[in-house]
């Protein structure tokens, strides 16, 4: 595959494409469909993928860095363990994703349909889950310190051994009903 660095696409067809251990930087794909391409080993650097659709992708050992795919849709992709780090995720639609494993960091994920994913034992470091939908999501053993979760319904994911910071633990005493106090 050709570098695509820096380079802009609007409304291209990617089919099967093999982006194994590509180094992209700073390329644009807007309403761009991806359809069994394979990212594997791939790093993408401040890259933008506006309002795409991932189906039936891989990405093994991905790493995103700063990276913008607001309103992106991943559809039956597998995602091995894999690192985003910076970026905006925002109204990304990963529903049902086993990102198990996978690492977010200062990643924001607003509005992002993350319901029923599997994401015990990932790291959620200073992540903006504003307003994200995690219904039926698992994080057991998932590390969420400095992430913003007040959005979070505690009873409606699985919370079993997550690691979270002490304001954190009030406000998820708080959306219990818990009533906190200091004395």
């Amino acid at each position: 595959m050709d570098d695509l660095s820096g380079q802009r696409f609007e409304g291209e067809r990617f089919l099967d494409d093999d982006f194994t251990e590509a180094d992209i930087r700073g390329a644009q794909f807007t309403d761009c469909a991806f359809r069994g391409v394979r990212f594997s080993a791939a790093v993408l650097s401040e890259c933008a993928f506006v309002n795409c659709t991932f189906a039936s992708c891989g990405f093994f050992d991905t790493r995103f860095e700063r990276c913008k795919l607001v309103g992106s849709r991943f559809e039956g992709c597998t995602f091995g363990p894999f690192t985003v780090e910076g970026g905006n995720w925002s109204f990304c639609v990963l529903r049902g994703a086993d990102l198990r494993k996978c690492s977010f960091d200062g990643v924001r994920l607003r509005e992002a349909d993350l319901s029923l994913a599997q994401l015990q034992e990932a790291s959620l470091r200073d992540v903006d889950l504003s307003g994200a939908v995690l219904d039926g999501a698992d994080l057991s053993r998932a590390d969420l310190r400095g992430s913003a979760i007040d959005g979070i319904d505690p009873t409606g994911v699985e919370l079993r051994g997550t690691v979270i910071d002490l304001s954190q633990a009030i406000t998820l005493a708080t959306a219990l009903g818990v009533d906190v106090r200091g004395e």
